[in-house]
């Protein structure tokens, strides 16, 4: 059953063109200051605050009951090339309230002018803090987890993988939301589903615009393409109406083939990162994100 906000919701948005669409330009500089604004979650007891790691801008977020020994990393989406901490505190204040856990934003580098594997090495250095620093300063982490959504979601797994190929210390899992997963754009989902809100013609210009000269098939480019042996459990979530829909759907085929315990949910009349929207669709999905997490953190 899909909501009546939700069928409501997509009948609004597939009144205008999609981003990037024909009457809807590819504009970078609109997107980064649309993506770049600062949205301060409703809930004003939690703490949003600022910090660094070696130059790395980045926000915690932390709800008033969040253990801050269980640590998430959270990567923004934006296509590679836009999105910003700011834009994503209410989604990091819901993921805190509901996990009870600690959420960091990174402002990792965005191409072209820090274009692939750049954004990786922050992330990856990101998570390498998590481990040893808090929101209240230097403590171990009981648990780190790892989540972001569309282009985030692909960093989400590219920095599993480095953090596995380098002996690192590994989240406990893994939470890919409408995640890019094949930059070659394969996918059949990518040529066949009318997306809503991103264009198959904006999806080649992020491409593009983040890999430079770099081979679209590389693993930490496209993690369908890699070896996914090892990496903890995975939570991949998308919707229906999205051109990435089959991106997670065949990462799930491929990671259950390398051994890795991965759900999978396709949620019925929903578009790209729907969980950001304020539907009852988001908030149930925020609801069991928190679930599996919680769960991940009991089996250690």
């Amino acid at each position: 059953m899909v909501s009546k906000e939700g069928r409501d919701f997509l009948a609004e948005v597939r009144k205008t063109p999609a981003f990037g669409d024909e009457g809807n330009e590819f504009n970078l500089a609109g997107l980064r200051e649309g993506m770049g604004t600062r949205q301060d979650p409703s809930d004003r007891s939690v703490r949003c605050f600022r910090t660094e790691i070696d130059g790395l801008p980045c926000e915690w977020v932390v709800a008033p009951k969040a253990d801050p020994n269980l640590r998430l990393l959270y990567l923004h989406g934006g296509g590679y090339v836009s999105g910003s901490a700011d834009n994503y505190l209410p989604l990091a204040a819901a993921l805190s309230v509901e996990a009870g856990c600690a959420v960091l934003l990174p402002d990792y580098g965005l191409a072209p002018e820090n274009p692939f594997p750049r954004g990786i090495e922050d992330c990856v250095r990101a998570h390498e803090w998590l481990v040893d620093q808090g929101p209240d300063g230097a403590a171990p982490a009981r648990a780190t987890f790892i989540a972001g959504d569309s282009a985030g979601g692909g960093l989400t797994l590219a920095t599993m993988l480095v953090l596995r190929d380098r002996g690192h210390r590994m989240p406990i899992c893994g939470i890919p939301l409408s995640a890019c997963t094949d930059l070659t754009l394969s996918s059949p989902s990518t040529r066949d589903e009318k997306d809503p809100i991103c264009s198959a013609q904006a999806l080649k210009v992020f491409a593009d615009l983040y890999l430079g000269k770099a081979d679209p098939r590389d693993p930490l480019a496209s993690p369908l393409y890699g070896d996914l042996t090892g990496l903890p459990p995975i939570l991949l979530q998308v919707g229906e109406h999205e051109m990435l829909r089959d991106d997670s759907i065949r990462f799930a085929e491929k990671a259950r083939a390398d051994g890795v315990d991965v759900t999978l949910e396709v949620w019925p009349g929903m578009v790209h990162v729907f969980q950001i929207r304020g539907l009852p669709e988001s908030r149930e999905a925020i609801s069991r994100i928190a679930e599996f997490m919680r769960a991940s953190a009991s089996d250690r």
